[in-house]
């Protein structure tokens, strides 16, 4: 195993975090010093040390083979989790190490998810370096380092293979090595069209970044308490749902949009059937409020439906009502977009409904086999034809999300999480959608959870995020005797 070429390009995630955390500490600065400033620069310094040393000793990138490349993409997530916690853990107040160690993988996942029960009591600067840990994890660790790693060198074909995936780049008309730059440049032209939109509706300018850096991401850490519901204005929670939106679709799509300057890129079976997926739950939804009288008007139940149906299918997670009192049936209409949730080559996490279309279609060539046995079945997805090669792997991936989601209710059950809280939490960790339900909803937290549930579910999120392949590739290179 090449230790030395790891471990300089798992230095370059750290770097790209330490440099967030200086951002930091120049907002406590600019906010008189606040609270959080020794936390944030000791943390700086212990990560921007970190970072560099491999840069001193390994002069020059090694070339990588495809198991390296896994060990640096977990690698890489995993240490920039454990450097991420370090404001938190030495700031103090709510944050044990376990609750800094939550926050920092629920931030760098984009979940969204937070044990804070008064996030406005956190200093501005630990509130910006909260939302960055989105900002990060949205465009993706490995992608930052991606951006770094000179066009020549194949360490960035390999790793930009192994990140992006065969279903997130299937739309993309360009090389590999160029969809990193189209990824780049549609996740910033989102955050700066949000956080322009977010002035213009008249949020307050650090706000505005902070939730511009969250919804881009899809992640869902807010400045208020109550999320976007504290602003009371419609045309911030409007901004919100395009935005959502917009994060959402596959990056190349939008990227065809722009340079074509057509909507025909739009005119996509995937896009359809995602779109018309969210206004059907989003009506149902806001038949349920209005029937059980969480909303005065159908005006208003419709307007909340389908913002909360955005929040949860998008897996952003922000919220303007409060879920923990919801009957059964609605619950149910809040669980089943969060495991699928919104299109791959976007921010957002979860299944995606490429899959579950792949999945359908799967199923109705095999029925087709079995009534005509001797006809030419083929998948055809986004008009080309799919392989059995290529779709192998994206059903297996239905598969073992399914296992993952069945042992972390069981686990979760064990360490002392009711039912409700169990399957809710469960779903909504591993798809990185945020917020659950009851105690855990959209105005609650996991706080009230014991430290060995609250692990569980980061591992979901940590495994929901970086979509499981890569972490057991590792594990399975750990336990294969040919690699000893």
């Amino acid at each position: 195993m090449n230790w030395k070429g790891i471990s300089r390009n798992v230095g370059l995630a750290l770097l790209v975090s330490s440099l967030f955390m200086l951002l930091s500490v120049l907002v406590s600065m600019l906010n008189g010093n606040d609270s959080a400033l020794a936390a944030l620069i000791i943390s700086f310094t212990i990560t921007f040390i970190v970072g560099a040393f491999p840069f001193i000793f390994v002069r020059k990138a090694p070339k990588i083979s495809l198991k390296e490349g896994y060990v640096i993409i977990t690698l890489s997530w995993l240490l920039s989790f454990v450097f991420g916690m370090l404001p938190y853990a030495l700031w103090g107040g709510p944050f044990s190490l376990m609750n800094a160690w939550f926050e920092s993988v629920s931030g760098f996942t984009t979940t969204g998810s937070s044990i804070l029960d008064n996030v406005e009591a956190l200093p501005r600067s630990l509130l910006f370096w909260r939302s960055s840990t989105h900002f990060i994890g949205g465009l993706g660790v490995v992608v930052f380092l991606l951006l770094i790693i000179p066009d020549s060198s194949p360490v960035k074909l390999r790793l930009a293979n192994m990140e992006l995936g065969s279903l997130s780049r299937s739309s993309y008309s360009a090389r590999t090595n160029k969809t990193v730059y189209i990824f780049a440049y549609v996740y910033l032209v989102i955050f700066a069209l949000a956080f322009l939109l977010y002035l213009i509706a008249g949020m307050p300018a650090f706000d505005a970044i902070c939730h511009a850096m969250s919804v881009s991401a899809t992640g869902g850490f807010s400045t208020r308490n109550a999320s976007i519901g504290a602003f009371g204005s419609r045309w911030i929670e409007a901004v919100t749902m395009l935005c959502m939106y917009l994060s959402s679709l596959h990056f190349g799509l939008l990227f065809l949009v722009a340079i074509k300057r057509s909507l025909k890129p739009l005119n996509n079976p995937i896009v359809k059937y995602y779109t018309s997926s969210v206004l059907l739950f989003a009506i149902l939804l806001g038949i349920g409020l209005k029937a059980n009288g969480y909303c005065n008007s159908w005006g208003e139940s419709m307007w909340n439906g389908l913002f909360e149906i955005l929040c949860i299918s998008t897996t952003t997670g922000f919220a303007i009502i409060d879920n923990s009192t919801w009957p059964g049936i609605m619950c149910v209409l809040l669980l089943m977009p969060a495991a699928v949730c919104a299109c791959a080559g976007s921010t957002s996490g979860g299944l995606k409904i490429d899959r579950i279309m792949l999945a359908f279609k799967a199923i109705g060539r095999h029925i087709g086999r079995i009534l005509h046995p001797s006809s030419v079945n083929e998948v055809k997805f986004g008009g080309r034809v799919i392989k059995d090669e290529e779709m192998s792997p994206q059903l297996l991936y239905i598969v073992l999300y399914v296992l993952l989601l069945s042992f972390s209710i069981l686990f979760s059950l064990w360490f002392g999480v009711d039912w409700q809280n169990a399957l809710g939490a469960s779903i909504t960790s591993l798809s990185n959608v945020g917020p659950a339900l009851g105690d855990m909803g959209s105005m609650g937290s996991f706080n009230g959870a014991s430290d060995a549930s609250k692990f569980v579910f980061t591992m979901d999120m940590f495994l929901g995020r970086i979509e499981i392949y890569p972490v057991l590739a590792v594990v399975a290179m750990v336990f294969d005797k040919r690699n000893r």
